[in-house]
């Protein structure tokens, strides 16, 4: 079975596994690693009018100085707040891995359990963050100096909403009983989506191209989240906005 053999796999590097340093550089070389090609992306856009076209703000253009600020901030938000918290939470919590992964089914629906329950999270804490001129001004302000995103833009955020949002994804698995493995491709879908959604770009692989009947929003509904401020606080799909009535389209 494919998830016992990777899990498997991932187990052959037990002693990194359990180290303290693991779950801090396992995010931010995952986050990096996802936002390197879009940053390619940005870079070539000024000089090639095809990419631009991919552009869902085509007249936005990402500088050196943009991309330094954005990186700078998240790396000192994961050695300062980020890396404290779990040395602590690996002292607390120490690590136990099982030799069984868990079958292919039950691996799905837990990780799609875990993502639904993040983006009804993130919705909830988007809307209050928004709605609460103090929350807003004192919290999730900083995330949005920029009305046009760039993928490097995604962590781009206080310490506040930095560890709201770490917290959430953290605590689910556990929540809902997830096996280590589910947990970390769980870590690596979530850190993807997030980057896709604030990577400026609506390619024609985009996730929410494949997802049917508009049930996830994608890059366009983040970015334009972005450009307007009071609509589509979902991260991912759009049902909770739906229900609330703050969803908006392009077309709208």
């Amino acid at each position: 079975m494919l998830p016992q053999s990777l899990w498997d796999f991932i187990l052959g590097y037990n002693a990194w596994l359990r180290s303290a340093f693991f779950p801090v550089l396992f995010s931010l070389s995952v986050y990096l690693t996802f936002c390197l090609p879009f940053v390619v992306l940005d870079l070539l856009s000024p000089r090639l009018a095809w990419i631009r076209t991919f552009k869902i703000q085509q007249k936005s253009h990402v500088s050196w100085t943009m991309m330094w600020s954005c990186l700078a901030h998240s790396l000192y938000n994961h050695v300062v707040f980020l890396f404290p918290l779990t040395v602590l939470h690996w002292f607390w919590r120490p690590a136990t891995f099982m030799p069984e992964a868990p079958g292919t089914l039950r691996l799905i629906w837990d990780v799609v359990a875990c993502l639904l329950l993040f983006d009804f999270q993130y919705f909830i804490w988007h809307l209050l963050h928004h709605k609460v001129p103090w929350l807003y001004r004192t919290f999730h302000k900083v995330h949005h100096k920029h009305t046009s995103t760039f993928a490097l833009t995604t962590e781009y955020s206080g310490a506040w909403e930095t560890l709201s949002l770490g917290f959430f994804a953290g605590v689910n698995p556990l929540l809902l009983g997830c096996h280590p493995l589910t947990e970390m491709l769980f870590y690596v879908l979530n850190i993807w989506l997030s980057v896709e959604d604030h990577s400026g770009y609506d390619l024609p692989w985009s996730t929410h191209r494949l997802v049917p009947f508009g049930l996830y929003g994608g890059a366009p509904h983040h970015d334009l989240h972005h450009l307007k401020f009071k609509s589509n606080y979902a991260p991912y799909f759009t049902h909770w906005d739906r229900v609330f009535g703050t969803l908006h389209k392009h077309s709208d």
